[in-house]
């Protein structure tokens, strides 16, 4: 059930890096908790973030090193200092420099409980840890290449080579898990801010990890690879309408057999990770649960892909039976079968509703606002969408009537017009990008799918926000049902 008390809510769709700051990108620190602190003057009881994990030099958090570890550019530098964990004089250096500096402070001055508390993060989180430390390691060490390039020893986890690294590399494999101990402490000191202003955290899971990731260096018996680790097919989805050569998104599959036979554990793992961060998940690209598109390695396109099935129905009750009602989301959005449908609702898992697709002129199309159902989080856009500014201004005069018929608006009235209707929608949970919130163009989109470059980096700065923004959002979680319980009380 989203939101899990059941009640009608709002939330708002922004990833960290996209706060104001001092540095190039936002952080966990202060401006984060300021973000809360304003979503819930705003009657708002969720935020709704990308993935968090260490990204490439695309920026995406779709393309991660690690689905569990955190994005340590996100490590905010004044906090450390403010705790006494970096000296004032390293806080300006670059992410490594504060961080190597952190962790020599760190072990040469902290005291015993505090290094107690970070060997019992190492061991409590040794499962992904471990291994993630040994795979930063050696991809530093060998100045960033991918793990296939690497020496075949270290590349096939050859056991000794593995053991001698544990004790050649010991103070470097304990400075990447500090690394990871801070972004956590920092993470969680911001979900506690978040908790005490009635704010849950919704996160977003890429269903494929990246290729020279972690996941597929440690547990390659579990996707589909040939014996020198390279896919022997990879992800996508099919031509459409749209694409008459489909997306090769070239992310390697799962071997859903090696998967099952061992009970789902690296999922089971997977998902418990992310629920010590947040409250709600979305399952991106859901459909692959039950069957996914698999597409010959080394095709120029996705034409050459064939439809293969996934054991959905029994992750799902793995899920259930290790771990209880975990508050999935499924993305379902694009072209979705029948059985998708049938084994999203046989686990009572909300759809999403994209308002901005709403307007082909179908009467039955499912975004119509007329055919919204209650289970379910309702969006203006997403971060794959422009913004509704943008959006609006793209539409030829024929949708934009249409547009402005269906939701009783004129022209001037975006993106109001749009907002007000997903407050109004049955949908338990509607989330609103923060662009939206501040009605700005296209120059604020975050992402354009299919391009190279220049995504992932928009940011606002808090002179955006005018001081009646969250009175007004406040009047609309009112008038809508969506003001949280304490806040209304």
């Amino acid at each position: 059930m989203i939101p899990p008390t059941g009640r009608r809510a709002a939330g708002v769709l922004l990833h960290p890096t996209s706060l104001p700051g001092p540095g190039g990108h936002g952080t966990l620190g202060a401006d984060a908790r300021r973000f809360i602190d304003l979503l819930a003057a705003g009657g708002f009881s969720v935020w709704q973030t990308l993935p968090l994990g260490p990204v490439d030099q695309s920026l995406s958090p779709y393309q991660l090193k690690s689905t569990q570890a955190g994005n340590i550019e996100l490590i905010d530098a004044a906090d450390l200092v403010a705790q006494g964990w970096l000296p004032e004089a390293a806080a300006t250096a670059s992410t490594s420099g504060r961080l190597q500096a952190c962790y020599a402070h760190f072990r040469d001055h902290a005291d015993a409980p505090a290094h107690a508390a970070f060997d019992h993060f190492v061991q409590q989180q040794r499962g992904w840890l471990l291994p993630y430390s040994l795979f930063e390691h050696h991809r530093r060490s060998l100045g960033g290449q991918p793990w296939w390039e690497w020496p075949a020893a270290i590349r096939m986890r050859d056991p000794a080579t593995m053991t001698a690294t544990l004790a050649s590399g010991r103070e470097s494999l304990r400075s990447i898990a500090f690394e990871q101990y801070l972004f956590d402490h920092q993470w969680q000191a911001l979900r506690n801010h978040a908790r005490e202003r009635g704010v849950l955290l919704y996160g977003d899971l890429p269903f494929y990890p990246d290729l020279d990731s972690v996941e597929v260096w440690w547990h390659r018996r579990l996707f589909q690879l040939d014996a020198g680790g390279r896919p022997t097919a990879v992800a996508g989805v099919p031509p459409d309408y749209f694409n008459a050569d489909g997306q090769l998104w070239g992310n390697p599959l799962y071997d859903w057999e090696a998967m099952q036979a061992e009970g789902f554990r690296w999922w089971i793992a997977h998902i418990r990770g992310q629920l010590r961060r947040f409250d709600l998940l979305r399952l991106d690209h859901f459909r692959a649960l039950e069957s996914y598109w698999a597409v010959p390695a080394g095709a120029a396109t996705a034409r050459d892909g064939r439809w293969q099935p996934a054991p959905g129905h029994a992750l799902l009750q793995a899920l259930q039976a290790e771990i209880g009602d975990v508050p999935l989301v499924a993305e379902d959005l694009g072209t979705i079968t029948p059985a998708v449908h049938a084994l999203r609702d046989a686990f009572g898992l909300p759809r999403m509703l994209v308002l901005q697709f709403a307007f082909d002129g179908s009467p039955q199309n499912p975004y119509l606002p007329a055919n919204h159902v209650e289970n379910a989080v309702v969006y203006t856009g997403t971060h794959d969408n422009d913004t509704t500014m943008g959006w609006y201004a793209g539409l030829d005069a024929g949708t934009r009537a249409r547009v402005d018929g269906c939701l009783a608006s004129t022209p001037g009235d975006m993106p109001g017009a749009l907002i007000r209707a997903a407050y109004a929608s049955p949908a338990r949970l509607a989330v609103l990008p923060m662009q939206d919130l501040l009605a700005l163009g296209s120059e604020a989109r975050m992402n354009l799918p299919g391009t190279p470059a220049g995504n992932w980096r928009w940011r606002f700065a808090w002179e955006q926000v005018g001081e009646g923004l969250a009175g007004h959002c406040r009047r609309l979680a009112v008038l809508s049902g969506r003001l949280p319980a304490a806040a209304a009380s």
